[in-house]
């Protein structure tokens, strides 16, 4: 069954698109812990991240080290956590979470709630970092 990731990157799920190359995908979380709170993806649906072949995740890591790169260049944050939980979604995942305290990685927390115009100047801003 194809997960709602696999829609996201097929387009036919709009997302706040971060970064993309021909083997992965990154984009906001639509229920973000903090601003700036990323997704990054293997484009190949793969449901737990241990499954993915050595050279997939080992991509996967690089990718979303860039990605937490340009991050950090337009979060005002002290560093950014990476966790990876796998529960929710079928396919393979990382959160990239901007933090000052390790609290704000709590997922717990009330997610933060903004408007589609702060969702877009973010993605717009880590996209151009």
């Amino acid at each position: 069954m194809t997960s709602i990731f696999s829609k996201i990157i097929k387009g036919d799920i709009p997302s706040y698109k971060i970064a993309e190359d021909n083997n992965y995908y990154a984009f906001l979380d639509i229920f973000p812990l903090q601003k700036g709170h990323t997704l990054v993806i293997p484009k190949k649906e793969v449901d737990y991240i241990f499954d993915l072949s050595d050279d997939d995740y080992i991509g996967l890591m690089l990718f979303a080290k860039k990605v937490s790169e340009k991050i950090e260049k337009v979060i005002g944050c002290e560093r950014v956590g990476l966790t990876v939980i796998g529960l929710e979604v079928p396919h393979a995942h990382i959160h990239l979470i901007p933090i000052n305290k390790e609290k704000d990685m709590n997922f717990s927390s009330p997610k933060l709630k903004l408007s589609q115009k702060e969702f877009e100047k973010i993605a717009k801003e880590i996209s151009e970092a």
